[in-house]
């Protein structure tokens, strides 16, 4: 199969494109993209012209099978290897098969408009995520470009900022970068600015946020960023916990009897390619989950409800697993064991006496390390001042050695 041409065009259209990218196009025999897209093509281009089906993603391997040995080239909104079809092209057919001529898109160009340093501006699409992953950038003196999924998405945007605490901010909606470039501007609680004033094209909402502070980057959120009814790993507790679960970029996560869901919204925070499953079997506890998720900026938690080992079965394999509660239930340490990779790493809080001599018996068996945790924080004793210890944690970190 012959390789598929990906050619990056921006508002400007045939202009702007350079001549390696016009002479692809003027080669094809045919070129598929969006309406929009094609008719940025003047008449002299003779390929036929194929407008995408939806869904994309199932068409993608037929088309390439129908078209490829005729020339195929794909057109696609400014950079097509940021959240872009080339992306999509490259998963579905594989790099070898896709030829990526890139245009300068509309990150670049919505940087060079508000006088953001690319490399240092934060960017989040919301045609792959919805609104609230914006809350894992936001903060007072932050800087934000949102990738809009259509006209409707500034508005959204104002309204979900103003509910936050950041109706303050001020939103800059830059169209047709490139071309004939339109922009709007105005505070995110201004709600009715924002309706029925924007053009039917790609647009950017470039945020520049106002409200309270940024949260911490480091793990150890404090406690009362949680929404809880008390099952939740204590911040100081859960600093330790991240540091041994040593999230990596890409990596699954099992949050095993997840409770208020902070470890597994922590671990998604610590890169924007981890994932995380958390299972949870009490209805109440997944919506707060959902709802701690979303506030901290990491909707993509996906969350089963269901107890555990029951609720592994059809899960993906982990890279990771953390046991928060129900270790000492039947079957729960065995099914996560067996899930694991040769590699995978296991890690378990114990509080209680029973569930600290299960980890006791299993260092035993498959080793790692023992670790026992005192938290005692002040509290006033009279006109006196004092110490309140925690209960005591022994924490139990593995690495699977075979299988």
């Amino acid at each position: 199969m012959n390789r598929i041409v990906v050619v990056g065009i921006g508002a400007d259209g045939w202009a702007g494109l350079t001549d390696p990218a016009r002479a692809a196009v003027e080669s094809a025999g045919v070129v598929v993209g969006a309406p929009r897209q094609l008719d940025l093509l003047p008449e002299t281009v003779t390929a036929e012209r194929v407008t995408w089906p939806s869904p994309l993603r199932p068409a993608v391997k037929k088309l390439a099978e129908q078209y490829a040995e005729r020339g195929m080239v794909v057109l696609a909104s400014g950079d097509p290897m940021h959240h872009g079809i080339g992306r999509t092209l490259t998963e579905e057919l594989g790099p070898h098969a896709v030829k990526v001529i890139s245009h300068p898109g509309s990150v670049s160009l919505a940087c060079a408009r508000m006088g953001w340093p690319v490399e240092s501006t934060p960017v989040v699409s919301t045609l792959t995520a919805p609104l609230a992953v914006v809350m894992r950038h936001a903060g007072a003196g932050q800087h934000l470009l949102v990738l809009n999924r259509d006209t409707s998405t500034p508005a959204a945007l104002a309204a979900f900022l103003t509910a936050h605490g950041f109706g303050g901010s001020r939103i800059t909606v830059l169209a047709d970068l490139g071309g004939a470039e339109r922009s709007l501007r105005g505070f995110a609680d201004q709600a009715d600015y924002w309706a029925g004033q924007l053009p039917e094209s790609v647009s950017v909402s470039a945020v520049e946020f106002a409200g309270p502070r940024a949260v911490q980057e480091t793990p150890g959120l404090p406690d009362d960023l949680f929404e809880t009814d008390g099952q939740l790993t204590k911040r100081h507790v859960r600093a330790l916990t991240l540091a041994a679960l040593a999230p990596r970029p890409g990596e699954l996560l099992w949050d095993v009897g997840g409770g208020s869901g902070s470890i597994a919204v922590e671990w998604l925070r610590a890169h924007d390619t981890t994932r995380a499953i958390t299972v949870e079997r009490d209805q109440a506890r997944v919506g707060r989950i959902v709802r701690n998720a979303a506030s901290l900026g990491v909707p993509r938690l996906q969350v089963v409800t269901g107890a555990a080992p029951d609720a592994l079965v059809d899960l993906p394999a982990p890279d990771v697993v953390f046991v928060g509660g129900g270790l000492t239930a039947h079957g729960v340490f065995d099914a996560c064991w067996a899930a694991l990779p040769v590699g995978g790493r296991f890690v378990t809080n114990a509080v209680t006496l029973e569930s600290q001599a299960m980890v006791m018996r299993l260092q035993k068996e498959h080793g790692g390390e023992l670790v026992k945790v005192d938290v005692a924080q002040t509290t006033p004793i009279g006109g006196f001042t004092g110490w309140r210890a925690a209960m005591t944690v022994v924490q139990w970190i593995a690495q699977k050695e075979k299988q």
